[in-house]
């Protein structure tokens, strides 16, 4: 038997756990004016860093990390993949795309790195509790 107190309880409970989608939406409205990057690194340095936010055009870029290696990337409007490579695993392109601020694909047999960040190095830090 269900006492008047109880239904407030569970109403309450229910309302609460909507919460976190509230916060991540305003969160995500706040970061919508900052460009958007993609880095491309190799043996961890910088290769090459494409503007995502507003892109329009399709672009197919083949880098060469190492004699006999290969990676094809795909940029496709505002988000980015690695197409096709000739590692053994293929698992960077099984990844598929990335297009939001912290999210990347690594090429570990290759060296390549495609990282999404945001102008505002602050979107993709990570919050880390000890």
């Amino acid at each position: 038997m269900m006492k008047p107190f109880d239904i407030i309880i569970i109403f309450l409970l229910v309302a609460l756990s909507f919460s976190p989608m509230a916060i991540y939406s305003v969160q995500n409205s706040q970061n919508e004016g900052d460009k958007i990057y993609a880095v491309i690194s190799i043996d961890g340095e910088e290769v090459d860093r494409f503007l995502l936010t507003g892109n329009k055009e399709n672009k197919l870029i083949t880098y060469y990390p190492a004699p006999g290696k290969y990676n094809i990337i795909e940029i496709d409007g505002e988000r980015i993949r690695n197409k096709e490579d000739n590692s053994p695993q293929q698992i960077s392109v099984q990844t598929g795309w990335i297009q939001n601020p912290g999210e990347t694909s690594l090429n570990i047999p290759h060296r390549l790195l495609i990282e999404i960040n945001s102008e505002n190095p602050e979107d993709t830090e990570i919050d880390v509790i000890s």
